[in-house]
């Protein structure tokens, strides 16, 4: 038996699991053991104080998971089956040499993780979304839904704001693009950003007195300074297949709630239409998004799923989307990994029964985020007080990006 497992087992013969367990008792108790198998044992320091840990971690965190979501570098965590444990580092894959003792450890901290976000995973429920006390992510997919074992993938939450200014120095854009993002969200323009990541960081660029109302499968946004905020989430079926209270009935809810903006996070599937709804009636500088490879992509995503919740005329939704939707910014992932903002782009209106895509920035060969053409709806910008600040940036943008389309 590996020395974890023997100390693990002694400390959990030593523990009263009738009464609450402190972790200051915990630790005690485990102190105690360590030096009993240095008796037995010859331990260096070093061996003792990973014990220490990893037996901690192992009774009242994540076990091997526990170093992982403290390590800031990484950024999302894979666990295919107890054996195998993928990470993300700026933007890589790198396989962890560590792994769970056993399948059955796997499994205690799955639902470790499910039911501390008052989720229910078993085989009648094999696919949930949770989140941690952090805020991070995590999906979680068992057997026999999944082939090779138990799945589950954490999408860290990051510790610091995800400001504008914090994805500049990651060089997902420039400063002079950050500047026009902030312009766009003070203006008021409804938004849609097809590849996440970037909401977080334009939501905090709401003016403080606003009434925001955010609306998320599982919270992830992160406002600072902003007292008037109203967070909603989603909440799953119970067992019996009840009280679900699904993204529709919450942006219904939303409505009646007097806000100034609505955030909606991600939108997955039918929800689609009642985010365009709540875009269409009246409250401008909406923001929500999506996943799709290109700002044309994804308009048809967006069409599609609209579709999986209502029949109606294709045309009919993509009016919906012409008169909701001001602005489409589509990030994506560069060759070296890392994420970059790609593409942004003015929706105009319709043309032709399709919804015409007008190009403002767009990546040029050098990997470079280059100015295209001007907003050609700049009527917000004059009514929110940001016409004179988006001038001033356009002239700095046709002296470096020339030619530009007007």
């Amino acid at each position: 038996m590996a020395l974890k497992e023997l100390l693990k087992q002694r400390v959990m013969e030593k523990l009263n699991f009738s009464q609450e367990i402190s972790d200051e008792h915990l630790k005690g108790v485990i102190q105690e053991e360590i030096m009993k198998i240095s008796e037995e044992y010859s331990l260096l320091l070093s061996d003792k104080i990973r014990l220490n840990q990893e037996v901690f971690y192992a009774l009242r965190r994540l076990d091997i998971l526990q170093d992982l979501l403290e390590d800031d570098s990484v950024t999302e965590i894979m666990i295919n089956g107890y054996k195998n444990i993928f990470i993300e580092r700026q933007g890589k894959l790198h396989r962890y040499p560590g792994h769970f003792s056993d399948n059955e450890k796997l499994y205690q901290v799955i639902q470790q993780v499910a039911s501390g976000a008052n989720r229910m995973v078993n085989e009648r429920n094999p696919i949930v979304d949770a989140r941690l006390n952090d805020g991070s992510r995590v999906n979680i997919i068992l057997p026999p839904i999944s082939i090779d074992g138990a799945t589950m993938t954490i999408r860290k939450f990051a510790k610091e704001p995800m400001t504008l200014a914090w994805l500049c120095e990651r060089e997902a854009f420039s400063e002079e693009i950050a500047k026009f993002l902030k312009i766009l969200v003070r203006a008021r323009y409804n938004i849609f950003i097809s590849g996440g990541t970037l909401l977080n960081g334009m939501s905090n660029c709401i003016p403080k007195d606003e009434r925001i109302i955010t609306i998320e499968d599982s919270a992830e946004l992160k406002l600072n300074g902003i007292d008037n905020l109203v967070r909603l989430e989603m909440r799953n079926a119970n067992a019996a297949g009840e009280n679900q209270v699904d993204m529709k009935e919450l942006i219904k809810a939303a409505l009646r709630s007097r806000p100034d903006r609505i955030i909606v996070g991600e939108v997955r599937g039918e929800e689609a239409l009642s985010m365009l709804n709540a875009m269409n009636t009246g409250h401008d500088g909406s923001i929500s998004t999506g996943h799709a490879n290109s700002c044309k992509d994804m308009l048809k995503r967006i069409e599609t799923m609209v579709l999986m919740g209502v029949d109606m005329p294709v045309e009919a939704i993509r009016g919906q989307m012409a008169s909701a939707i001001d602005v489409i910014i589509h990030l994506g992932r560069s060759f070296d990994g890392s994420r970059k903002l790609m593409e942004i782009s003015e929706i105009t209106g319709m043309a032709a029964s399709q919804v015409a895509l007008h190009p403002l920035f767009e990546m040029n060969e050098d990997d470079e985020l280059t100015m295209r053409s001007e907003l050609c709806d700049q009527k917000k910008l004059k009514e929110y007080g940001q016409y004179e600040a988006y001038q001033k940036l356009m002239e700095s943008f046709k002296a470096r990006d020339q030619p530009v389309e007007i």
